[in-house]
């Protein structure tokens, strides 16, 4: 059997290579590839290899070789050939390293699934989503199963959320699903933590909240530092002050404040730089990382400071990052003047 796991929704992929994996009793008969590191020859010659002491061999290839510039059609399938030409022979290591194009890679994996022994069970993940005209593709489909692993967007993010809650035995609410989708967006690998800490902490009331939400979310409680810069951004130092004391009254420790205002004002003057040259929010956020909260707060806030400003900004919240570490002055005091010179060039 051959499975092909491709799309931009890597964590998906896995869960789905996990679940694959458990299908079946493959003992000692397991190998993983790397897909950058191996010849053709190297992983036909695995799956061709007859099982020992079970009726079934697991082989999983990670990846596909990088796509190489200069590529041409014709050396891509002389070189398909020759990886299955040359396989090692018995008691010799392949000569052949991993100089193989990724198109040529492709094309050899995709006639050879026509003879896959039926012994054996091979997985491919690809962290990328193949194109319709693919080798691959089409001879997964014609002689495997195809799982496409999309990021959800909207309505399909918050579905996933729903799910992924009573997956762990509990209930979310409709306001704390937006809540967490807006705050952590698609990046879902963060928010399978999220919920799998908001299901702990929920217990047998086994309904999460928005105020669960507000209380447990690292993105939360970014978000209200982001309300805190915010407030600095518009000069209203007394505004800044009332939610410092307020996110210190409610626990947070100092050292932890200012690490995540650094990573703020880190963001701004990445955001700003990109926004610069002319990027629009979807490419800052892919090009970033930044959960899609993160970037348009940041967007908003960077036109309100110059460069040299975020630039003095960061130099302060590293000098009383260094203040606080060495015992020089109060976490209240130390705080309380960052705010007050925050931004002064």
């Amino acid at each position: 059997m051959f499975y092909l796991l491709h799309g931009n929704d890597e964590f998906t992929c896995r869960e789905q290579l996990k679940k694959l994996r458990k299908q079946g009793d493959y003992g000692f008969n397991s190998d993983t590839y790397s897909g950058s590191e191996t010849p053709l020859a190297t992983l036909i010659a695995t799956c061709d290899t007859f099982p020992f002491l079970t009726d079934a061999r697991l082989v999983v290839l990670e990846g596909l070789p990088r796509k190489r510039k200069g590529e041409d059609a014709g050396a891509e399938h002389k070189e398909a050939k020759d990886a299955q030409a040359d396989k090692p022979k018995k008691g010799k290591k392949s000569s052949k390293s991993s100089t193989e194009t990724r198109g040529g890679f492709e094309k050899g994996l995709a006639e050879y699934l026509a003879r896959l022994p039926a012994t054996t069970t091979l997985i491919t993940l690809i962290d990328d989503e193949l194109s319709a005209s693919s080798p691959l593709l089409k001879a997964a489909q014609e002689h495997g199963k195809v799982i496409q692993c999309t990021l959800p967007k909207g309505a399909a993010l918050e579905s996933w959320i729903h799910k992924r809650a009573q997956a762990r035995g509990v209930k979310i609410t409709p306001d704390a699903t937006s809540l967490l989708a807006n705050f952590t967006g698609n990046q879902l690998r963060m928010l399978a933590n999220e919920i799998d800490k908001l299901a702990t902490y929920v217990g047998d009331r086994a309904v999460i909240d928005v105020q669960d939400v507000h209380l447990l979310s690292a993105q939360a409680q970014e978000a209200r530092i982001f309300d805190l810069t915010d407030a600095l951004a518009q000069r209203n130092r007394q505004q800044a002050l009332d939610l410092l004391h307020d996110l210190l009254a409610d626990g947070e420790p100092p050292l932890k404040l200012i690490s995540t205002i650094t990573s703020q004002v880190r963001s701004l003057l990445l955001v700003k730089g990109l926004a610069s040259d002319g990027l629009r929010i979807q490419q800052i956020v892919a090009a970033t990382g930044m959960a899609p909260f993160v970037a348009e707060k940041a967007l908003r806030q960077v036109g309100k400071f110059q460069i040299a400003q975020l630039e003095g900004a960061y130099r302060q919240l590293l000098a009383t990052d260094a203040a606080l570490k060495r015992s020089r002055m109060t976490p209240e005091m130390a705080l309380d003047l960052l705010v007050v010179n925050f931004g002064n060039v």
